[in-house]
């Protein structure tokens, strides 16, 4: 085998490799999307926890 064909398989078997790491990093660090609920139930779930932060109404001038 020439010199040339072994550089260049080191070469891709690192790309291989670093693709395949950083493939599992992404993955690792994401969720599956459908295991999320549904943006108008998160929505829901974050209004119904805050207190109201409106004390007095602003558009009523004393």
């Amino acid at each position: 085998m020439k010199t040339n064909k072994k550089i260049f398989l080191v070469f891709a078997a690192l790309f291989l490799g670093a693709m395949l790491y950083l493939g599992y990093d992404i993955s690792s660090r994401t969720t599956f999307p459908g295991s999320k609920p549904q943006l108008k139930e998160r929505i829901e779930e974050e209004i119904l926890q805050q207190p109201d932060s409106m004390v007095q109404d602003s558009a009523v001038v004393e």
